[in-house]
């Protein structure tokens, strides 16, 4: 039980900090998708 309680923990804190963590790196949706190859029109 601890096992599962320690894996379920640790989804959620991947969960929740993934989104800053990849932000802040530069893999964010806004930086792949635009860029001087994307058009607009």
């Amino acid at each position: 039980m601890k096992a599962f309680l320690a894996a379920v923990a640790a989804m959620v804190v991947i969960a929740i900090a993934a989104p800053f963590v990849l932000d802040q790196i530069g893999f964010s949706a806004a930086d792949a998708t635009s860029g001087s190859a994307v058009r607009l029109d």
